[in-house]
């Protein structure tokens, strides 16, 4: 050998990662079948060799007889894997089994033969030299790779049609080792030497074959290999490659430019390099070469157009927002479309009148179109069908699509391509628009059904989205609606007081003390209407809360209820704080106080209790009425609407209450019996006394 030369060792080194890890791909998922452990051991001792041709480059310290003899073990590796993998060729084949018996015999006896004449070889004695020329040694391997050309040739033939996919890849791999080893030595059969620049790229070749002999490995279980090889990694892989071959041919050229370009020579061969890198790097970062080669990759080295799991991935990632930010309706689209290579698209939802309105758009389709209507041909034909409508083979094949008719506004864009419907259930709920693909696509029913199931998908996220939109609108209504129910029941004990004042004036106007109790009577109703107003317009007012003494608050509550018989007493009242809305905190305590009264009568008693207890503020409100049973209390006393007062009463005062202490994170609780009165407590989160200087407004520090 010559010295040591980089190309060698990188070309080496390269055979050495590709087997290797093949090798530990194909023991991670081999369960002991013998055709897979050939497969395991060619590939393993196809790495040694890789290595020991490593060392010997780089540093000539192994005997040749070694080298030699791992080559030979190398190719009957090979050769030995092929013949096993023929019984499935061959099984009920006489011929077949013929040659089967003696090509097995054969390859034993040419690589023992050969193998004896490498070490016999290194007895240096002059018959031995004369008789053992190594010639006859080149002229072994000549033989060898041309006996597995021919059985490579027996394997492909002998194989059914239908089952050649399987091991077309593996044909080519082992058929190019063997073809490349032919080359190499009948060149050094002919011309008496051995070409140092195909023994250099002999590792860059042997590396180049491991991802078909992967595929392949994937393609037969009844190997007992378990094998995945990712589009996505052949894809880069493949990008890669073609790269390389692309930099070497410009390499080259560039070379021959400078060597007759003359003076300019140097130059031109930059500028030419430069401008090659250039185009190398469009290339690669455009998005329809990218589109080519992906679909070339998935038609010809694969049995599916699709890596179903990596779709299904990708379409649920699309549509959830994990990778995209968009609207979901652009990222409807946009999962649709990435299935077929379509750079664009529009999406037109069912709206509540009588046609589909166009909700979103992706990319750039040019086609300003914003409503279909429900009765037109292709709605129809959708609802009928539920097909997705190729318009080019609509135009080539129009007995498939028969009833069908593309809009009129079809034909003045001429970028439409595919309609995917959406439905809701047996309900045609959208449909999308997808522009031409970027490269042509296969189509198929592997395609189609593919679209179909990832629509439905898609139309599944768009329902409920819809959904939680129209629950969203309809919560807001409901929280409008519950607090209007709430003002009405505070305007209607607001207008009980207004008109007490104005039957009491015909009889008291003359007196000043009144005409003084009725204008702050107006005054409270008026000022409590406004709030109440603010409430219904803007509803995160009430939520506006405060630090309020609950003994001021009481006292306040009892001189507003002290207008109806009996009048409430405040029998005991410890200082204590809450934190809440004081209008709405001093209407939850009003209804109790007022229902307590309604339940006393005006010959009854309602007493008003406040203690601390466990850091709770406890309220007690008790009277001595008619009492409540236990199934009262429990269906229907906190049931809104439900009311015992007749006309008069609404039924929302004691629900509402107890909504607002809960709110609070408080509770209201009733103990009652039959004729012996009610006791109501509620409990409220207890607040730490202010530190800072405070003055009191009915309950409220400010």
């Amino acid at each position: 050998m010559d010295d040591v030369s980089d190309i060698a060792l990188f070309s080496y080194l390269s055979a050495i990662v590709g087997y290797l890890v093949l090798t530990l791909l194909l023991l991670t998922s081999w369960r002991g079948r013998s055709e897979g452990g050939l497969l395991v051991t060619a590939s393993a001792v196809t790495t040694v060799w890789a290595a020991a041709f490593l060392l010997q480059e780089s540093l000539h310290a192994i005997p040749s007889a070694i080298i030699w003899s791992l080559d030979i073990i190398k190719t009957a590796c090979w050769l030995y894997f092929i013949w096993k993998i023929l019984n499935y060729a061959f099984t009920g084949n006489k011929t077949g089994s013929f040659f089967f018996r003696h090509s097995r015999q054969l390859i034993f006896i040419l690589a023992g033969t050969l193998l004896f004449l490498v070490w016999i070889s290194e007895i240096e004695n002059e018959w031995a030299n004369a008789f053992l020329n190594p010639q006859w040694q080149i002229f072994g391997h000549v033989l060898l790779a041309l006996f597995g050309l021919g059985l490579i040739e027996q394997l492909y033939r002998n194989t059914r049609p239908e089952q050649r996919w399987s091991i077309k890849f593996l044909c080519l791999a082992i058929g190019g080792l063997f073809a490349y080893d032919f080359f190499l030595y009948s060149d050094a059969l002919l011309f008496k030497r051995i070409d140092s620049t195909l023994w250099e790229a002999r590792g860059f070749f042997s590396a180049m074959l491991v991802p078909l002999i992967m595929i392949s490995a994937a393609r037969n279980p009844e190997w007992s290999l378990n094998v995945f090889i990712s589009r996505g990694v052949v894809f880069h892989s493949a990008t890669l490659v073609a790269a390389g071959i692309y930099l070497l041919i410009m390499a080259t050229a560039g070379y021959y430019i400078r060597l007759y370009g003359g003076e300019w020579g140097a130059v031109a061969q930059m500028a030419f390099l430069g401008g090659a890198i250039v185009v190398l790097i469009v290339l690669l970062f455009s998005g329809q070469i990218r589109s080519r080669i992906r679909v070339f990759l998935s038609k010809h080295f694969f049995s599916y157009t699709y890596d179903y799991r990596d779709e299904w991935i990708r379409i649920i990632s699309t549509l959830s927002g994990e990778t995209s930010d968009l609207p979901l309706p652009e990222r409807t689209i946009l999962t649709i479309s990435q299935l077929v290579e379509s750079p664009s698209g529009l999406l037109w939802l069912k709206g509540k009148g009588d046609s589909f309105q166009k909700r979103a758009e992706y990319g750039e389709p040019g086609i300003p179109i914003r409503e279909i209507k429900s009765d037109s041909s292709l709605v129809k034909f959708l609802e009928n069908k539920g097909w997705v409508v190729n318009l080019d083979e609509c135009g080539i094949l129009p007995e498939l699509y028969e009833g069908f008719s593309a809009p009129d506004w079809v034909d003045k864009f001429d970028n439409c391509w595919l309609f995917v419907p959406l439905f809701k259930g047996e309900q045609l709920f959208g449909i999308i628009l997808l522009t031409n693909p970027r490269t042509p696509i296969n189509w198929n029913w592997e395609v189609i059904d593919l679209l179909k199931t990832a629509s439905n998908q898609a139309a599944s996220y768009l329902i409920l989205d819809e959904t939680a939109r129209e629950l969203a609108e309809a919560r807001q209504f409901e929280g409008f609606n519950r607090l209007s129910a709430f003002v009405i029941h505070d305007l209607k004990n607001l207008i009980a007081q207004l008109t007490l004042v104005v039957r009491n004036a015909e009889k008291h106007s003359g007196n000043p003390e009144f005409m003084k109790d009725a204008i702050g009577t107006v005054d409270h109703a008026v000022g409590k209407m406004n709030r109440l107003m603010t409430q219904l317009k803007n509803a995160g007012s009430a939520e506006n809360h405060q630090n309020i003494e609950l003994g001021a608050l009481l006292e306040s509550v009892v001189e507003s209820r002290s207008v109806q018989q009996p009048v409430p007493i405040v029998k005991k009242a410890e200082l204590a704080y809450t934190s809440a809305n004081k209008d709405r905190l001093y209407a939850a305590i009003e209804h109790i106080i007022q229902n307590a009264q309604d339940a006393a009568t005006a010959k009854g008693k309602v007493d008003l209790r406040l203690h601390i207890e466990e850091k709770r503020a406890i309220v007690e409100i008790e009277d001595n009425g008619c009492g409540m049973d236990e199934l009262f209390i429990r269906n229907r006393l906190f049931k809104p609407f439900e009311t015992t007062k007749g006309l008069t009463g609404m039924g929302i005062g004691a629900y509402e209450s107890q909504e607002y202490l809960h709110s609070l994170g408080g509770e209201l609780l009733v103990t009652s019996s039959v004729g012996e009165g009610s006791l109501f407590r509620l409990e409220l989160p207890l607040e730490e006394r202010p530190v800072t200087n405070s003055s009191r407004d009915n309950g409220v520090l400010i």
